[in-house]
C-alpha cells in the first residue's frame, strides 16, 4: 500500500486537544487516538526508546523525538481517561454541535438529562461564543475540544465552567454551564421524513457497531436509511469494521499496515445490503469515520453526501513507558477497497453540499433518488 505524504499539523492538536477525540459526540480535533487496531486500547507494549529524567516525561521525550505529527504524550492519569472514553465516557455539557455550510458552530443535540439541557440548550441554537472567544469559522473538533475543556495544560474536569454566547430565532443570550462526568450516547437514532431513519454515530466507541446494528434492525420496515458521520473523529478500527458490515455482505473494508506488516479488516457477511443508504460527512468526519465512508462509497453501497472529511488515514498504537506515561506512535496507516489513502486530501463526497444548502435535505433528496428500501 502506497504511503501519503504527511503535512505538519499545528501542535495544539498533540496534548489536550487529542484527549478530547475520542470522546463520543463531535470530537475534538486532529486526535492522535482516532483510529486503533483491534484490541490496542486494552493493552501497550513495552517501548524501547527511554531515557532517564523527571518523572512523567518520558512519554513526551519518545514523542518529542518521534517526528510524529499525530503522536501525543499522555501521563498515566491523562491516558486513564482516554480509555474511559473509549468505553463511551467523557467530562462535558452534553451537547454535540455541528458546523453549518456557512461556517456556523450549532447544538446538533443536547443529551437527555445533561448540564447543557438543563441550562436550557436546545438543538438548533447557534453557538456565538466560548468563553468570549467567537467561534464562527472554527471546525468543530476545535468547538467540541473548549467545549470539554481541553487545551494544552490537560483536561477540565467535572465542577469546571464553560460560558456559552448562543442565539435562538434572534434571540440571543449567555449561558455559564458546569461540566460533569456523563455516558455518551454513541449511536442516536431520528426520523427527519416518512420512510427515513437517520442513525448518527458520534464515535466508534466500544460497542458502537452493535448499537448501529440494532437501529438498523429496528427502523421501520420500507424506511430508508442516513448513516450520519458528520462530526465523528474515529475510535477503534475493529468498531469500525463491525459497523461497515452492518451494510455489507462480506468482503473487504480496509487495509492497513503495522509497521510495515500489512493486515486487512473484513466485513461480516450477511449485512443489508439492499435498503438505500446516505452517508453524511463533513470535514469533522476523521479517521475510522473516513475508513466507514470509503468502504461503503468503494463497494458501492452508499452515497456520500457532504463535504470533503478531514483526512486522516493514519493508525496510532499506545505504548507505556517506565515511568507509566504512555507514548502513542504512528504504527501505520490505511486504505480503502480501491487503494485510496486520506491523508491530507480527505474524502470526496459523490454530492457535495455547497455553503447554504442544508446537508440533511440534500440527504433526503438522493434517498428519494435511490427509491423505497425493503
Amino acid at each position: 500500500m502506497s504511503r501519503p505524504r504527511h503535512g505538519r499539523r499545528r501542535h495544539s492538536v498533540r496534548r489536550g486537544v487529542a484527549l478530547a477525540c475520542v470522546f463520543a459526540g463531535v470530537l475534538a480535533t486532529g486526535a492522535a487516538t482516532g483510529s486503533w487496531p483491534q484490541d490496542a486500547a486494552g493493552g501497550a507494549e513495552p517501548a524501547a526508546d527511554t531515557a532517564d529524567g523527571v518523572p512523567g516525561d518520558d512519554a513526551a521525550r519518545v514523542v518529542g523525538r518521534s517526528g510524529d505529527p499525530w503522536a501525543t504524550a499522555y501521563s498515566a492519569e491523562e491516558y486513564e481517561r482516554v480509555r474511559h472514553a473509549l468505553a463511551g465516557e467523557y467530562v462535558g455539557t452534553g451537547i454535540a454541535v455541528v458546523r453549518t455550510a456557512a461556517g456556523r458552530i450549532e447544538v446538533g443535540e443536547v443529551h437527555e438529562d445533561s448540564p447543557a439541557e438543563r441550562a436550557g440548550v436546545r438543538a438548533g441554537d447557534t453557538i456565538r461564543a466560548v468563553d468570549g472567544e467567537r467561534v464562527d469559522g472554527w471546525a468543530v473538533t476545535d468547538a467540541v475540544a473548549r467545549l470539554r475543556g481541553s487545551d494544552e495544560a490537560g483536561q477540565a474536569g467535572p465542577g469546571s465552567t464553560v460560558v456559552l454566547d448562543l442565539e435562538r430565532d434572534g434571540h440571543r443570550w449567555r449561558a455559564e454551564i458546569a461540566r460533569a462526568r456523563l455516558v455518551s450516547e454513541t449511536v442516536t437514532v431520528t426520523r427527519d421524513a416518512p420512510g427515513v431513519t437517520r442513525v448518527r454515530v458520534a464515535s466508534f466507541t466500544q460497542g458502537a457497531a452493535r448499537l448501529l446494528r440494532d437501529a438498523v434492525d429496528g427502523a421501520p420496515d420500507g424506511d430508508r436509511l442516513i448513516l450520519d458521520l458528520r462530526g465523528n473523529a474515529g475510535g477503534l478500527l475493529s468498531e469500525a469494521a463491525g459497523a461497515a458490515s452492518v451494510f455489507l455482505d462480506g468482503g473487504l473494508v480496509a487495509t492497513y499496515d503495522v509497521r510495515g506488516e500489512q493486515h486487512a479488516l473484513h466485513a461480516e457477511p450477511g449485512g443489508d445490503t439492499a435498503t438505500p443508504l446516505v452517508v453524511l460527512v463533513d470535514g469533522g468526519t476523521m479517521s475510522s469515520a473516513e475508513l466507514v465512508t470509503g468502504a461503503l462509497q468503494d463497494r458501492g453501497r452508499a452515497v456520500v453526501v457532504g463535504t470533503r472529511t478531514f483526512g486522516k488515514g493514519t493508525v496510532q498504537m499506545p505504548s507505556t513507558q517506565p515511568d507509566g506515561s504512555v507514548a502513542e506512535l504512528t504504527v501505520g496507516h490505511y486504505a480503502t477497497p480501491s487503494g485510496r489513502v486520506v491523508d491530507e486530501g480527505g474524502l470526496e463526497p459523490d454530492l457535495a453540499v455547497e455553503p447554504g444548502d442544508d446537508p440533511l435535505a440534500r440527504a433526503l433528496t438522493v434517498l428519494d433518488g435511490l427509491g423505497a428500501g425493503g
